[in-house]
């Protein structure tokens, strides 16, 4: 027997300054069928946040809108909003989505669906990514083609392996499945929150998919260079499992398999085209551009999988540069400075 039936998805957005796109997401997430209510959480906005959803009240009869008037002691600001809403909420299923995200027609009965269909306890959705402009379009697919290596979609699915991921940007977990675990709750100190709660879950025994999610679900994570730097900092030393091995070892295939053999191709054929070079840099040069050429139509293949434009892919070397740098900082942020800073609020990493 199905579940999917109008209203029993209690829709949960956290937001804070989100004046820019919370119209956007909640008129697409007002258009979807299977829709119990949408439970906005205004986390202590300092823009124009709360008169925009105060204009979308009369428009939007779903919408509820809650405030955090003092964030208690131990919690980050994003899982407080999300147990508050929680606990209002009064649907089967929760879906935490960002406020930056645009749903498509008709995605969360789809949705929906899939995860009746699968047995899901836990369904996550790696959303398509918008890049308009440069730096985006280097530093997003290349994060999110490294995320894909060390969160396989078909390793979370799989209920024997151990590998546990999912995406805050859309998450769909049965209510009673997430009572269960202890809900944010159990998280309340954890800035990477959604990976933790799908730890929790399948850890639980509960079933999780994970799946590229841009046919339904899009989103642009961020709108200017140092948004996008304070980020990453703060997410991909957790995403990497706390580990400065693993942070060294992307580091280093970064290098090693990106660019180096690019910085080595440019040298040595300005050299043969100088009337320098000899047979031996020649052969040096074509085993570089062998390796270039691969490596490129592997990232176009993987970005396209993960429902990135295809013209992101020139883009290749100069975000393998700054994905480099970002765990660097990242590194740094939790394991020296012992801090990351987060929409003007700063998060101790200690501990």
């Amino acid at each position: 027997m199905s579940h999917s039936t109008p209203g029993s998805v209690s829709i949960i957005v956290p937001a804070r300054n989100e004046e820019a796109n919370i119209a956007r997401l909640l008129r697409s997430l007002a258009a979807q069928q299977g829709a119990r209510e949408i439970l906005v959480v205004d986390d202590q906005s300092e823009d124009g946040t709360a008169a925009v959803l105060k204009s979308l009240e009369a428009e939007i009869p779903l919408l509820r809108v809650l405030r955090v008037d003092v964030l208690p002691e131990g919690w980050l600001g994003k899982t407080y909003a999300a147990n508050l809403a929680a606990g209002e909420a009064t649907g089967e299923w929760l879906l935490f989505t960002d406020a930056d995200t645009v749903h498509q027609p008709g995605s969360l009965e789809a949705v929906l669906e899939l995860a009746e269909k699968e047995g899901a306890d836990l369904l996550s959705l790696s959303p398509g990514q918008q890049t308009p402009t440069w730096w985006e379009k280097a530093v997003i697919p290349q994060v999110y083609v490294n995320l894909a290596r060390l969160y396989r979609f078909e390793e979370v699915s799989d209920p024997a392996s151990p590998s546990a991921a999912a995406n805050g940007q859309y998450l769909l977990v049965r209510r009673e499945v997430y009572a269960r675990v202890g809900g944010h709750e159990a998280i309340r100190g954890e800035v990477l929150d959604d990976v933790e709660l799908a730890k929790r879950v399948k850890s639980a025994g509960g079933k999780l998919v994970f799946l590229p999610g841009s046919a339904w679900v899009e989103t642009r994570m961020y709108r200017t260079f140092r948004e996008m730097w304070s980020g990453w900092t703060k997410n991909l030393f957790l995403l990497h499992g706390r580990s400065r091995a693993n942070i060294l070892k992307t580091i280093a295939e970064l290098w090693v398999l990106d660019l180096l053999p690019q910085i080595f191709l440019i040298v040595l054929v300005l050299g043969l085209f100088s009337g320098h070079g000899n047979a031996g840099e020649f052969y040096a040069a074509l085993g570089c551009l062998l390796v270039v050429v691969a490596r490129h139509v592997g990232y176009w293949r993987a970005v396209t999988r993960l429902g990135f434009d295809p013209g992101v892919v020139p883009w290749r070397m100069e975000g393998a540069a700054l994905l480099s740098a970002l765990l660097v900082s990242s590194f740094v942020a939790h394991r020296v400075s012992r801090q990351v800073d987060w929409k003007g609020r700063s998060y101790s990493t200690r501990g």
